[in-house]
């Protein structure tokens, strides 16, 4: 499994890099091939242009019981980024591009769909769908996503663990707001009274909203990008900002919105000002569904039987899972290996957290097929 997951992370996938994602999408595909030769396999154009693919791998459509493993094979590592081999720091640790975030977790799916084939699972079928755009908001990927919800029973999301072992209870929704500041140009020193500052009314703006995100229960609000004004001596009539938003409830976003509203209007109030938000929601929370605790309860007894304690707890971080949730199909998320330092230089998978999680899912598929 590590030998894999080397040769797939050395492979830069970064959600930009359309050819590298071309050349990870013949590899998975290859892969599953050669582990499934029985295997419906398939490369999903995306987009207007189909410039990337989603691969999808079926065995048995037409059992009575339908499964969707999930997992994304982008990286958020960028062909020119420095961050591209794999080095092992010690006998259980590896630190590589994407190890944990998610070609670890395929690798899970891979073997762990392997063991359940090999014992005669014949009542339940099974979808293996691996998208290209994670990590930029899933955005090519949604409507095929709300679309393959309907043909399953349940979802297994295989994003890594958290470093404690625990897998993901429930996710954050997550999107981008852009506040747009307009203001009045006019000569910084000859008629500094004509102009009206769109930099400072942004600002003044952005501190309220922060405040503001405090004080709403289950909301992150975090101010990622300004720009905005030009030569000095010129009064600047445009700013914009844009935030990044965290809602652990679907209602959080109309609260939200409302508190940024009110602040924009007072900016709004004055002459010569305009400031307007945008953006939404790319992917709306993953919340608790009630088909989810019993299913849970089978996968901590599955872990239990290969010596595994493991809990679930809500994260702030979004996945496939929030989708595929919002759709109505129960999910367990995070059932990858454990990894840490994800999005960094440092990312690190814990190698024996590879056999485990394998063992664990493999399990819990033969458990369904019962």
């Amino acid at each position: 499994m590590a030998e894999l997951l080397v040769r797939w992370a050395e492979i830069n996938s970064g959600s930009s890099n359309a050819a590298g994602l071309g050349r990870m999408a013949d590899a998975l595909m290859n892969s599953f091939q050669d582990a499934f030769p029985g295997a419906q396999i398939q490369a999903l154009p995306l987009g207007a242009a189909g410039a990337v693919r989603a691969i999808s791998v079926q065995m048995r459509p037409g059992a009575p019981r339908q499964v969707l493993l999930s997992g994304h094979y982008d990286t958020v590592y960028s062909a020119d980024h420095s961050f591209q081999t794999c080095t092992r720091l010690d006998a259980a640790t590896l630190r590589g591009p994407g190890v944990a975030d998610m070609k670890g977790g395929i690798v899970t799916m891979l073997e762990a769909l392997r063991a359940f084939e090999s014992e005669q699972p014949g009542t339940v079928g099974w979808q293996v769908l691996l998208t290209p755009d994670e990590e930029t908001g899933s955005v090519l990927s949604a409507p095929l996503l709300r679309e393959v919800a309907q043909h399953h029973q349940l979802a297994l999301v295989f994003e890594p663990s958290r470093p404690n072992g625990n897998i993901v209870r429930a996710r954050m929704g997550t999107g981008i707001l852009t506040a747009t500041s307009h203001g009045r140009a006019a000569h910084a020193g000859r008629a500094p009274e004509d102009g009206r500052n769109a930099i400072v009314a942004l600002a003044e703006f952005l501190v309220a909203a922060d405040q503001a995100a405090r004080t709403i229960p289950g909301i992150l609000l975090n101010i990622g990008a300004i720009r905005g004004g030009g030569t000095v001596n010129i009064v600047p009539d445009f700013a914009q900002a844009e935030m990044n938003f965290r809602v652990s409830r679907s209602a959080g976003e109309a609260e939200l919105r409302r508190a940024l509203e009110a602040a924009a209007s007072r900016i709004n109030a004055r002459d010569g000002y305009r400031l307007e938000i945008s953006g939404q929601l790319n992917r709306p929370p993953k919340e608790i569904l009630p088909a989810e605790e019993p299913l849970f309860s089978a996968y901590r007894a599955c872990a239990a039987s290969v010596g595994a304690q493991v809990d679930w707890q809500d994260v702030a971080g979004g996945s496939d899972g929030n989708i595929l949730s919002a759709a109505g199909l129960p999910c367990l998320d995070g059932l990858g290996p454990i990894g840490e330092h994800l999005h960094s230089s440092d990312e690190i998978v814990r190698l024996p957290s590879l056999v485990q999680r394998a063992q664990i899912a493999a399990l819990f598929l033969r458990r369904l097929a019962l």
